[in-house]
């Protein structure tokens, strides 16, 4: 919110500046400084006005969905900080985050040993410049990023991922995909700056929870979640998510689904 200025006055200042010809009250001219205003109020709002002048500002980001209120869901991917997010579902959801992700501006790498599944979209995304680049797992080379060039690197490999090359940086964020819960993932939600859970079994769905410190209700959601449906949690925040595509995208991509 912009801060508001008044500009305060002397009254004897005011009435040396001010002249007058003859008796008809005309104020003269001075010099350098043309004739004198008139006088009017001061424009200052009292502190209770000051909420009114407020503006709401979402947060900066990738469009991943709505949540329960139908609202905007925003995932801060592009940031100057290290950012980890861990997505324990489709490849599905996670295209459909790359691709937004080049709407606003990003880079994509993907790293994965499964190329066929990500080819349709990088040759979707790369018209004119290589917005995502294909890598196979353990040869995603430096990605350079930058406040101009922020970079999401998408590591699709597998449930047991090999320690990544490429780690999370000041823009550039890391998205880890599991397909589902494996013996490392606890690790891996544990360093995590953001979770997001697909419909998984009931006992994968209780080890989830234990982990990440979710209520019963939502370990028993986890279960029956329809697909487009995600839980995106920390330790201290949670939010159900339903990711639709747009018509581009589900021309590209299909219907939404958990499994490929």
């Amino acid at each position: 919110m912009g801060r508001f200025l008044s500009r305060t006055s002397n009254t004897s200042n005011t009435n040396r500046a001010r002249g007058t010809n003859g008796t008809n009250g005309t104020a003269a001219a001075r010099p350098g400084f043309g004739l004198v205003g008139p006088r009017r109020e001061r424009h200052e709002p009292t502190l209770d006005q000051f909420e009114d002048l407020g503006l709401p500002v979402g947060d900066d980001g990738v469009v991943i969905g709505t949540d329960a209120q139908g609202a905007p869901a925003v995932l801060g991917l592009m940031r100057p900080a290290p950012f980890d997010v861990v997505l324990v579902g489709g490849a599905w959801t996670a295209q459909v985050i790359a691709l937004r992700t080049v709407g606003t501006g990003g880079r994509v790498a993907v790293e994965s040993g499964r190329q066929q599944l990500w080819t349709a979209l990088a040759q979707a995304a790369n018209t004119g410049q290589q917005s995502i680049t294909l890598h196979d797992v353990g040869r995603v080379p430096p990605q350079g990023p930058s406040v101009h060039s922020p970079v999401l690197v998408v590591r699709d490999c597998g449930v047991r991922p090999p320690l990544g090359r490429v780690r999370s940086a000041p823009w550039q964020s890391v998205l880890t995909l599991l397909p589902y819960p494996g013996p490392t993932t606890a690790r891996l939600m544990a360093h995590a700056d953001v979770v997001g859970v697909q419909r998984v079994a009931p006992e994968e769905a209780v080890q989830i929870g234990r982990t990440m410190g979710l209520p019963q209700e939502d370990v028993e959601a986890l279960s029956s979640l329809p697909d487009g449906v995600t839980l995106w949690c920390t330790r201290g925040s949670r939010t159900y998510v339903t990711t639709g595509p747009t018509d581009p995208e589900a021309g590209l991509l299909g219907a939404a689904r958990r499994m490929d």
